[in-house]
């Protein structure tokens, strides 16, 4: 590629590609330098009880999050667009398609879980009446979920603003930065991991654990965290909707790493798992179709027709 296409290029984007890089870098930074916030304002004050001290961590992370929009919408000069309605497709934020902004994604994620599932089945099953007295509890597990604080954070706040600030605000900036959609969903991650490295930090010196084991366990989390964001990613480029993405990440969390083995099962969850495997790679590009979750295709990269701002 010639100097002068290359000039060209960036002259097309709306934003450098260092600015876009080091803005995504600084909201990772910043998300997680918020939350803990509560910390040090509560060793300067009397102490609260636990349920309190993540009510305040979810408020910085609403804040954290409200920033990086704003921030967001500043780069990429979204004030020169008419209204709410055409800014908030920026952000994957859109009514129509809804119903296949959930169900697909979430169909699609639950093939990893097959194994997972059947495992539960067969625990349901060995025990007399195991279905329907789990029925019967659904209620009773909903009301414990709401009144526990660890639940709102995992299938609520975490979910919703880490997606907002992760996928939402990056990926915008990203592709109107110039970056490839490829490089784009391996790059996200690197972000996305970053402010996960905090773990290390609560495990070493607040939970006591040894330097190695702590490097061991954030390791392994930076590993799936590191997939979970290409899938998130890829979800979110593909479908130009934001609801996907958070729905995937609030039923992984809800289900955890997947089950490919047991025992007592003899094989038949591993069989399970690895169809699973095989029928999500097999639907992944057919079940995330733009056109299934978008009116029309005009040609933008993004779908949500932002890259209408390097015209």
């Amino acid at each position: 590629m010639s100097t002068t296409s290359v000039e060209e290029e960036e002259e097309d984007a709306s934003i450098s590609k260092s600015t876009a890089v080091l803005a995504c870098g600084a909201m990772a930074v910043f998300y997680v330098a918020v939350l803990y916030a509560p910390t040090g304002l509560l060793r300067m004050s009397t102490p609260v009880s636990r349920d309190h001290y993540f009510l305040r961590r979810f408020v910085c992370a609403a804040i954290s999050t409200a920033l990086s929009v704003a921030a967001t919408s500043y780069l990429l000069r979204l004030a020169q667009l008419e209204g709410l309605s055409a800014m908030l497709p920026v952000f994957g934020l859109r009514t129509h398609h809804l119903w296949q902004a959930v169900l697909l994604p979430l169909s699609l994620t639950s093939l990893i879980y097959l194994g997972s599932f059947l495992c539960k089945l067969h625990a349901h099953s060995s025990t007399q009446n195991g279905f329907i007295s789990c029925v019967k509890q659904l209620p009773q597990g909903l009301a414990r979920c709401a009144r526990n604080v660890m639940s709102w954070r995992n299938y609520f706040v975490a979910p919703i603003t880490e997606e907002v600030v992760f996928r939402a605000c990056m990926i915008p900036l990203l592709l109107c930065a110039g970056f490839s959609t490829t490089l784009i969903i391996f790059l996200c991650p690197m972000f996305f991991s970053l402010a996960h490295l905090n773990h290390f930090i609560e495990l070493y010196y607040q939970g006591g654990h040894s330097f190695s084991r702590a490097l061991l366990v954030v390791g392994f989390q930076l590993c799936y965290t590191v997939v979970f964001g290409w899938y998130a990613a890829f979800l979110f480029i593909r479908t130009g909707t934001l609801i996907a993405p958070i729905v995937a990440h609030i039923f992984c969390n809800y289900m955890g790493l997947p089950t490919f083995h047991a025992s007592h099962m003899r094989g038949l969850e591993t069989i399970a798992f690895l169809a699973g495997v095989v029928g999500f790679f097999t639907l992944l590009f057919p079940a995330t179709r733009p056109n299934l979750y978008n009116h029309r295709i005009t040609g933008c990269n993004c779908w949500q027709a932002y890259c209408i701002l390097r015209q």
